[in-house]
């Protein structure tokens, strides 16, 4: 083949799914000159699996993605079909938002959004080869057009190396039947880097007229709708709802009846499934005690009859999902559409990256999404933004964007990746952060809005929104510190009938907040001085005040925290010359090199005596550095 010199860019990202995305958007908005490729042009911002965004610790992500200047929950709030907000039961910290949406006009509205932005251009094409040309970096097209780049962002997601499996049949492909990109993981390994097999699956989509409702629990949409977006200010509608349903008996006694036809079981597949979102058959098999399995009927979009069966991915033969579908209530005559299958892929080892999802060792090319280890839109977009950013701030010179666990959801997830690794693709949960409490949804702009207005990705206008938003927040604590409400029987009432004690003396209306039973909406008739600020800033100092004993105490858990990520570590360092440190500790040290104390704390194998170790080997280098 002939090869030609194309144009040359600052930043090329490699695919243009959830991260891809987010990259591309990110770099080019601060400026630089931006180049997306893709296989297919019809997969940008391709849902392949669940037609939803957010969920569970995944709404955190969507909301801070959208406080740092993301796109995410924009294109969710602007598609949306139905609404949730998870987990209202429980606390704030773990309240998260999930939307259903329309996953082609996803697509359509994020393909639209790279094709209209300034400095970026998309582009069909698959990458084949990457290579160090002095200190940029060379990528070609199967086409043959080399472009010379000044950085890199991998975003491939499923499609590096993949392979579908369903039953017995086997064969090279991405995902949703398109090609794969096989070409450039031999680049990959070629340039050192450690790649892995990992894999991934998805449920049939089924014709919606071959459901029958009748008996199905429905699931309605929430009201009034939050949206995911503090950009969104028109009332967004739930405009269909989903279906509930479980599996029984039969459906059980079919997959055991041929899970010796599961590629899974059968030992075809050699990829790493993930832990937390296992197949139908995995469910049926691990926990064989399990009477039933729910699932959920959604839809895939207004204009489709396609309809997504969550909770019931599978890789079993197609004669067997029709068999076993067809056991569950409203499923009696399902038709499917698009056979559930089963993915391989190729992703790196998150443990070769820096904070900034730089690769230590290959300055300018980078690592998003499913590529670095993780599952799920959310995680990807994330980690994608996150990217894009630091590309573009290192080509201008300037300081790097590092989140820290106690900053962000995104910092937790990147610090994970980067000081843990993964051995199975990562997911996040609200479990995975240590201060919770502090990283909720609803103060997702408090956070980070500042961070991305510094970047440049928060434009004026909306900076300006939100100082006023913080203003207002600032008068109404002041004001529940001031408003007292004396003693009378409307107030005690009020307090009786939310099963709290009465009053005999005045009391603050912070005191009263702080009380569980009580919220702003309860004492309305009587706050006769409340003014007329937006719902989203009572209910954030409502937080704050019944949580305050909490906030404080993680406050601390975070200085300290924040006292040992200041302590840097050499990136290059050879730790063996440190005395005293264990063998397993230097081993770890040296195969992640964290780039501070508090990293190094992080890591599995490095013990609590070899970080005191490592903080009086600092301090004694630090003393012998000052007397030289």
């Amino acid at each position: 083949m002939e090869y030609y010199q194309a144009e040359n860019f600052d930043v090329a990202v490699i695919g243009a799914g959830h991260a891809g995305v987010e990259a591309g958007l990110a770099s080019a908005r601060l400026g630089c000159k931006t180049a997306v490729f893709t296989i297919n042009l019809d997969a940008v911002g391709n849902c392949p699996c669940n037609p939803s965004i957010g969920g569970t610790a995944k709404g955190h992500l969507v909301r801070e993605i959208d406080a740092l200047g993301g796109e995410m929950g924009k294109t969710a709030d602007k598609t949306m079909i139905q609404s949730r907000m998870l987990n209202r039961g429980k606390g704030p910290a773990v309240h998260s938002l999930r939307a259903q949406i329309d996953r082609v006009a996803y697509q359509k509205v994020m393909k639209h959004k790279l094709e209209t932005c300034k400095n970026l251009i998309l582009k069909q094409a698959e990458i084949i080869d990457l290579q160090r040309k002095d200190e940029n970096w060379e990528i070609t097209t199967r086409l043959g057009a080399k472009h010379e780049v000044k950085a890199v962002i991998i975003a491939t997601g499923t499609f590096l190396g993949g392979r579908i499996f369903i039953g017995d049949v086997s064969y090279n492909s991405g995902p949703d039947g398109m090609f794969p990109a096989f070409f450039l993981t031999d680049s990959l390994e070629k340039l050192g880097v450690s790649l892995r097999r990992f894999k991934t699956g998805t449920p049939a989509r089924v014709l919606r007229s071959s459901i029958d409702f009748t008996n199905l629990e429905v699931q309605e949409g929430d009201e009034p709708i939050v949206p995911f977006s503090y950009e969104t200010k028109e009332k967004l509608e739930n405009k269909d709802v989903c279906h509930i349903s479980w599996t029984n008996d039969k459906t059980k006694e079919i997959i055991q009846k041929n899970i010796h036809r599961s590629p899974l079981y059968g030992g075809m597949i050699e990829g790493v499934g993930p832990r937390y979102c296992p197949s139908l058959e995995d469910k049926i098999m691990r926990f064989a005690d399990k009477k039933r399995h729910q699932l959920f009927i959604e839809p895939c979009g207004l204009d489709t009859e396609e309809m997504y069966l969550q909770g019931m991915s599978s890789s079993l033969p197609e004669d067997v999902q029709i068999q076993f579908y067809r056991t569950i209530a409203g499923l009696e005559n399902v038709e499917i559409m698009r056979t559930a299958y089963a993915i391989e892929y190729d992703c790196a080892d998150p443990l070769q990256l820096l904070s900034t999802l730089e690769f230590m060792d290959l300055p300018g090319l980078y690592g998003a999404g499913q590529f670095n280890g993780s599952s799920g839109y959310e995680e990807a977009a994330a980690q994608g933004l996150v990217a894009g950013i630091n590309a573009a701030l290192k080509i201008q010179g300037r300081e790097p964007l590092i989140l820290d666990r106690s900053s962000s959801y995104i910092g937790t997830l990147i610090d994970d990746l980067i000081t843990k690794g993964v051995s199975d693709p990562y997911r996040m949960m609200t479990s995975r952060s240590e201060y919770r409490l502090i990283l909720r949804q609803d103060n997702a702009d408090e956070r980070l809005t500042p961070i991305g207005h510094e970047i440049g990705l928060i434009k004026d206008g909306r900076w300006q929104e939100f100082e006023l938003k913080m203003q207002q927040k600032q008068e109404e604590l002041k004001r529940t510190q001031k408003v007292v409400f004396s003693p009378s029987d409307e107030l005690n009432d009020i307090l009786v009938s939310r099963e709290t004690s009465a009053v005999i003396t005045g009391i603050k209306l912070c005191d009263l907040l702080k009380r569980p039973q009580i919220s702003y909406g309860n004492l309305t008739i009587l706050d006769e001085t409340r003014p007329d600020y937006p719902e989203e800033i009572f209910e954030s100092v409502e937080v704050e005040l019944k949580y305050e004993g909490y906030i404080k105490r993680q406050k601390a858990d975070i200085a300290e925290m924040q006292r040992l990520e200041v302590k840097k570590l050499e990136i290059d360092f050879d730790y063996s010359v440190i005395k005293g440190l264990r063998l397993e500790a230097i081993e770890k040290l040296n195969k992640i090199h964290p780039e501070n104390i508090g990293q190094a704390s992080r890591i599995s194998g490095v013990s609590p005596a070899d970080i005191s170790i490592l903080l009086i080997w600092l301090a004694t280098r630090k003393h012998e550095k000052g007397n030289s």
